[in-house]
């Protein structure tokens, strides 16, 4: 009877267990593009380990291989300029029923040269990856997210507010990630969607390798262009765990920040500060309407005191 009496119990324990693991919802979905190396990889993997749902996209064969491998994630082919590629990857994941919380726009190319060297077909695709890439990302993935009241996270760049000589189409690139982002939050608050960007400084990546793959190390864009110079090998700067830490908080924090600065060293963090310094400055010069010191100070403070608490 004793016997009996146990295995009931354990009977109607692992029934609870089933229906209380039945009862939690699944692990929510985000959908990183570009997932192929470099800061994809990374917040592909790191949301995967912490058991997202994550689908990531690549365009070659053997980037897709690999990345299916990993727990937790689906690989999709997807070329963010292909607007073909981007429906049958929104039939797949409609159809696979979990919907979509999360939108990752980081596939981008890099590129050097000057508006004199560059080539029409280099400046056009570094626009049609890296600025209108990202709207035709939000365009098709829009509706399944605000069924979740989810969150965009756009991946600029320090260039989105820095620009040197020989970066204008990557820089101007970058530039308009920052607008799109501002504008498409605006845009899509009421319908309960958050849209976010990160913007990372020099890591360790691809993007300079694959730009002189493309490029050539002939190409006058390159011979020719004074200052940054694209180098294949960076190892030199820091793995990008950084940024898809930085990733996660975007799209996980309870009240995360419109924009994410995430750079190696403290001298990316002042010229990137300072820029923007030094343009509020001009803004505000030898104009009717400007302001004087104390004023913008004011202003300043005002900012900070609604500034998150220092987190390091």
């Amino acid at each position: 009877m004793k016997s009996l009496s146990a295995a009931c119990m354990a009977f109607a324990m692992l029934t609870a267990c089933a229906s209380l693991q039945a009862a939690e919802p699944a692990a929510k979905a985000v959908l990183v593009t570009g997932a192929s190396s470099g800061i994809g990889r990374k917040i592909t993997e790191r949301l995967a380990a912490d058991g997202y749902f994550v689908y990531a996209t690549a365009r070659k064969p053997e980037d897709l291989k690999a990345l299916g491998q990993i727990k937790n994630v689906q690989a999709l082919a997807l070329d963010v300029t292909k607007p073909e590629e981007i429906a049958a990857a929104l039939e797949t994941i409609t159809k696979a029923g979990r919907g979509l919380y999360g939108l990752v726009n980081n596939a981008g190319v890099g590129t050097a040269g000057s508006i004199a060297d560059m080539t029409p077909e280099e400046y056009e695709l570094t626009m049609s990856v890296n600025a209108a890439g990202p709207v035709r990302m939000i365009r098709a993935f829009t509706p399944l997210i605000t069924q979740q009241k989810g969150r965009i996270v756009n991946i600029g760049s320090i260039s989105g507010i820095l620009a040197v000589p020989n970066l204008p189409a990557y820089s101007m690139s970058k530039h308009a990630v920052e607008a799109l982002t501002d504008s498409a939050a605006a845009q899509l608050e009421p319908a309960g969607v958050t849209v976010i960007v990160v913007e990372p400084g020099n890591y360790d990546s691809n993007i300079a390798k694959n730009a002189l793959a493309r490029m050539g190390a002939a190409d006058p864009a390159i011979l020719n262009s004074p200052g940054y110079k694209l180098k294949s090998d960076r190892s030199n700067y820091k793995e990008p765990d950084e940024v898809a830490v930085a990733v996660e908080q975007a799209l996980f924090e309870a009240q995360p920040k419109r924009r994410y600065m995430v750079v190696p060293n403290q001298g990316e963090a002042e010229v990137t500060i300072r820029k923007q310094i030094e343009q509020l400055v001009q803004l505000n010069e030898g104009q009717p309407y400007t302001y004087d010191r104390a004023a913008l100070v004011k202003m300043l403070d005002e900012a900070l005191a609604k500034a998150r608490p220092q987190t390091h």
